[in-house]
């Protein structure tokens, strides 16, 4: 079993920045990959990034790409997005989640999730 915490979200201005951050608790944390998804009102949940167990594989949306960063710190159970350059459009609840052996941009692929912290960026 794995609990996730998400923290870090807020208001920012268009072109600013945030580091989102995602504590686990639970065992053999560092052997999951990890991914942040986010989902803004009257749409369905999107994939946003993903890391192997042990950071050295990443993907990321086309939507975001460039603009964000995702990575882990395994002696601290935790994950981040660090999120530059965001535009209105970024704004939506943010979940961390883990998985199971390798890396998936599938939301149905992932076994655990966070509550989610909301993201706003205004125009």
């Amino acid at each position: 079993q794995v609990q996730l915490v998400e923290s870090g979200g807020g208001l920012v201005r268009t072109g600013g920045s945030l580091r989102l951050s995602c504590a686990a608790s639970g065992r053999s944390f560092s052997t999951y990959a990890m991914g942040w998804f986010r989902q803004a009102p009257g749409t369905e949940r999107e994939f946003v990034a993903t890391i192997n167990w042990n950071g050295g594989i990443t993907s990321y949306a086309d939507s975001v790409r460039g603009r964000f960063a995702i990575s882990r710190d395994n002696t601290k159970n935790t994950v981040y997005l660090q999120m530059n350059n965001l535009k209105p459009e970024d704004t939506a609840v943010y979940y961390c989640a883990a998985k199971r052996s390798g890396t998936s941009t599938r939301a149905s692929t992932y076994n655990y999730w966070g509550q989610g912290t909301q993201v706003t960026v205004s125009s």
